[in-house]
């Protein structure tokens, strides 16, 4: 676990090769101890001085920091035809945290943090590949009342501006013989974001909320998909939410192209053009008792011409989640919000820092269960799987072979509190980062004994 950070961060540029040696130093001590804090992570109140003062440098910028991951996950998703770049929006809030300065307001003039917007790749298996662009901003509390005339105000003048922002980066970024699928929920559903020219390579797929004016008998896009014929049907595998456990659920297909109008209020609309997409519908019919039936209206640029086009679609979606998993491991694993940090820049200096971890600990889990069988040396070095072993099995002596990678999760996972009981399934990110805390003080312990 020691090793990684420095070949994820070797793109890195902060200006002086001691800064991007600190910044390896401190990714490190915070991913083998994610749950901690600072102090904590760090190992003494030296180390810990140094990245506080690492995040109040004035000779780099977050985004100096970010730029080194994003070269890497570039480098990652080089390595696909197909790649999804999911985007989404959270908060950080510090609403308790008075001493800190420079936030903005969150949901009401009460609530103050910072607004994160990321654009996460990932495999069209669904690995996490990392970050390619992140924005981070304060609002004033000024502007609080000018939200409420945003419809008499251009995209470009608005927060949904940060949709279009990302997707530019993200062309930018991405090679032209590679595939880009730009994937998000339905706050994205804003037809400049449709009517924005893209590259050959690049596609959107968005999930739709408005019901646009369309050209079809049904005049409106609700009524006009479903006017269509069901071409089949898909079950897939719905995960764990606040809102209920995890099931299997099967989905009625429909799909067709549509042109969708320029909405009525939108500025400049008399020099705009209608849009043609592909609209794909899945529906629950029958979801169990005490639960709100799935229903997905998505659009799309990319082709579809048959039920397996559509079925591609609607699987592809379902990986859109993996996004609210990573702001999950921000939040809850690497508690970017219980920082006591004094400005807001800092905080935007430790995020940097942070997301890094975040994708760490996301990618560990679903590189497990895509490809379990491999040696967990590719994660773990010889000390840390010996002394996961040991523990684990209860015997002194380790095996001669290392445990592959899955084999290797599971009992991190079990450290963390996962019981591996046979409807269990596959570990799950919270169980990891609390085993990987636990397996780094176990792994040093096991080091000073054999003195290796």
């Amino acid at each position: 676990m020691e090793n990684w950070a420095s070949k994820e961060l070797e793109h890195v540029e902060l200006g002086d090769a001691r800064r991007n040696k600190r910044l390896v130093r401190i990714v490190e001590d915070l991913a083998a101890q994610p749950t901690s804090s600072v102090p904590q992570a760090c190992g003494s109140l030296a180390a810990a001085c140094a990245a506080y003062d690492f995040w109040s440098s004035p000779y780099f910028s977050p985004d100096d920091i970010r730029d080194g991951h994003i070269k890497s996950t570039i480098e990652r998703v080089k390595e696909h035809n197909i790649v999804l770049m999911i985007q989404d929006t959270t908060n950080l809030d510090y609403t308790t945290h008075r001493a800190t300065s420079k936030l903005g307001y969150l949901d009401n003039r009460n609530c103050f943090g910072l607004k994160v917007h990321s654009t996460f790749a990932a495999s069209i298996e669904g690995i996490p590949l990392g970050v390619v662009n992140q924005q981070v901003w304060a609002r004033d509390i000024e502007d609080l009342g000018i939200a409420k005339k945003r419809h008499k105000r251009k995209t470009e003048e608005k927060e949904s501006q940060r949709w279009l922002d990302a997707l530019e980066q993200t062309q930018e970024l991405i090679p032209s013989e590679i595939t880009v699928v730009t994937m998000a929920d339905s706050e994205a559903d804003i037809f400049d974001l449709f009517n924005k020219k893209r590259p050959k390579n690049s596609h959107l797929l968005i999930r739709g909320t408005h019901n646009r004016k369309v050209n079809h008998t049904a005049e409106y896009l609700h009524e006009a998909i479903r006017a269509n014929p069901t071409c089949g049907k898909l079950v897939v595998s719905v995960k764990r939410n606040p809102e209920g456990a995890a099931r299997t659920a099967e989905l009625i297909i429909r799909y067709a192209t549509l042109e969708v109008d320029v909405p009525q209020n939108h500025i400049g609309r008399s020099q705009l053009k209608p849009v043609k997409l592909q609209v794909v519908l899945a529906e629950e019919q029958n979801p169990p008792d005490g639960v709100s039936p799935i229903s997905w209206l998505l659009l799309t640029t990319l082709k579809i011409n048959s039920f397996d086009d559509a079925t591609r679609c609607v699987k592809w979606y379902t990986y859109r989640w993996l996004i609210e998993r990573y702001h999950y491991a921000l939040k809850s694993g690497c508690k970017i919000e219980e920082l006591q940090l004094e400005t807001a820049q800092r905080i935007n200096m430790a995020l940097a820092t942070y997301s890094v971890v975040a994708w760490r600990l996301l990618w560990l889990t679903y590189e497990a269960r895509h490809n379990p069988d491999v040696s967990c040396e590719t994660v773990l070095d010889t000390v840390e799987w010996q002394a996961l072993c040991v523990t684990i099995t209860k015997n002194p002596i380790p095996p001669e072979k290392p445990p592959t990678l899955r084999e290797a999760v599971r009992m991190i996972a079990k450290l963390g509190g996962f019981l591996g009981r046979k409807g269990d399934g596959e570990p799950g990110v919270k169980t990891i980062w609390r085993g990987l805390r636990r397996l780094h003080d176990i792994a040093t312990t096991w080091k000073l004994a054999h003195q290796i």
